[in-house]
């Protein structure tokens, strides 16, 4: 058996994770988490880079010694380096409203449906290029000699080696997704240096090995290589899902939530951007389809509201709310940033003409029951899209632990969930590291290899799904 340090970041949490793997055994176990809490400076939400790195140093040191280290982490977001490979600053949150008013300039250039034609990206105010835009009379742009994304910066801080993870890459809305390298015209046109960039990685290319200083902060022996894994977290997750065959949808759920399916080739209609659904790309050739829903935030914005109550508890008391009594859009920009979530949550039924949510449970019910029908429109969607037909959904992440959503995603799709395993992105990390070492064929092998070795939970679906196409249907008359 090999030992491999899955470094995955969220969020709202970073952690380091150990997988053994052998001939016919994944074994995963924590060694270290640690808190991402951004912060609010005078120039706007930044996250705290340095307090990362130092989680990922101690979690390195808990894990003890390891054959291989993968990082991944959320997607978009970027360091700035100068020409002495020093970080210029802070790098700047997603949810920063730097980005506000900037898709529409944007879209004066490169129009809209251009624009997913070439790169297949939905629509998102955060997409690194809308950033780019954003920061363009910035001077730490101006200073800038090297931009890295979020793990391969804090891979560059390990080994010192510079390079662009491809899955990651390819949520920069600067990729093409037919040819899988830089969209070359797209960047020229909104005055773009593509030269910013280090030279694209495949997942399981070598990525250096940890520096001397790291070795010794970290009481590792060396050399301790480090592999590039799919980056992009939910790239990682994806290649976790312990799926058989072609005919399963995927939910990653946590912060957000991302349902869709793998598909073969984007696809870059003008129906699917409209849709607002993006083509990310995965292993070995993949895509990623899908469409990203605000996910568990809104729950986790409300409890943080509420004092940090007890989840469990809370979850009970929303099982004995009346289904489907209120219901929010859960992909509305409106939702995006921090703050007051209860009092909005019940502003959006408000205006809408629904009963408005006041407990707790009740908040929880509308915001679970609006999870679900947010995934039951993204999987029935990508279907009809792509042209893809599933007999299965597969929920992995942080709401499998959810039980509730789960039964209410089964029962709104219409279709059975399998629920597991719940670190997907650290486990689909450390098969693409044990893949480079020889111990895991291909994306198959490695499903396979999940399917035996992690507990899954299936939820079949429950009663029809009229009250469902009710409920979509009066937040399609709003």
């Amino acid at each position: 058996m090999k030992s491999y340090a899955a470094v995955d970041l969220g969020a709202s949490s970073g952690r380091v994770m150990v997988g053994r793997v052998g001939p016919d055994s994944l074994e995963l176990a924590e060694a270290h988490r640690f808190p991402n809490r951004p912060v609010r400076t005078p120039e706007g939400l930044r996250w705290d880079i340095l307090s990362l790195y130092g989680g990922v140093l101690d979690g390195l040191r808990a894990a003890g010694q390891v054959d291989s280290v993968g990082i991944d982490s959320w997607a978009v977001d970027y360091g700035l380096l100068d020409t002495d490979g020093a970080l210029l600053g802070n790098p700047v949150h997603y949810r920063d409203s730097r980005t506000d008013g900037v898709a529409e300039k944007v879209w004066a250039t490169v129009p809209a449906e251009e624009l997913y034609a070439a790169t297949g990206l939905q629509y998102a105010p955060f997409n690194t290029l809308y950033q780019l835009t954003a920061a363009r009379t910035s001077a730490q742009l101006s200073q800038a000699e090297r931009l890295l994304l979020i793990p391969d910066l804090l891979t560059y801080w390990l080994t010192g080696e510079q390079g662009t993870e491809l899955t990651n890459a390819s949520t920069t809305q600067l990729i093409d997704p037919r040819t899988r390298e830089w969209s070359y015209d797209i960047a020229a046109r909104l005055g773009i240096d593509l030269d910013l960039f280090a030279p694209l990685r495949q997942p399981g290319d070598p990525a250096g090995v940890l520096r001397p200083e790291v070795l010794e902060e970290t009481g590792l022996a060396g050399p301790v290589p480090v592999t590039a894994v799919g980056s992009h977290d939910t790239a990682s997750a994806v290649a976790a899902v312990p799926a058989g065959g072609e005919r399963f949808a995927y939910i990653c759920t946590g912060t957000w939530s991302l349902a869709g399916l793998e598909l073969d080739a984007p696809v870059l209609t003008e129906e699917s951007r409209a849709a607002n659904f993006t083509n990310e790309l995965g292993l070995d050739g993949t895509v990623r389809y899908l469409r990203n829903i605000m996910g568990l935030w809104l729950l986790q914005e409300c409890v943080r509201a509420w004092g940090e109550p007890e989840l469990g508890a809370l979850l009970l008391d929303a099982a004995k709310v009346p289904a489907l009594r209120s219901v929010v859009d859960a992909g509305d920009a409106a939702f995006l940033a921090p703050g007051r979530m209860p009092e909005r949550i019940a502003e959006a039924c408000r205006v809408s003409g629904q009963p408005v949510p006041a407990s707790p449970a009740e908040i929880t019910r509308c915001i679970l029951d609006s999870l679900a029908l947010a995934h039951r429109r993204a999987i029935a969607d990508a279907q009809r899209l792509a042209g893809h037909p599933v007999d299965v959904v597969h929920v992995v992440g942080g709401g499998t632990r959810n039980a509730l959503l789960c039964q209410l995603t089964a029962d709104a799709c219409g279709l059975p969930v399998v629920a597991g395993p719940t670190e997907a992105a650290a486990l689909g990390n450390v098969l693409v590291q044990a893949r480079a070492h020889g111990l895991v064929g291909d994306l198959a092998d490695g499903r396979r290899l999940l399917t035996r070795t992690q507990p899954l939970t299936r939820y079949e679906p429950q009663g029809d799904t009229a009250p469902w196409r009710e409920a979509e249907a009066r937040l399609a008359d709003r």
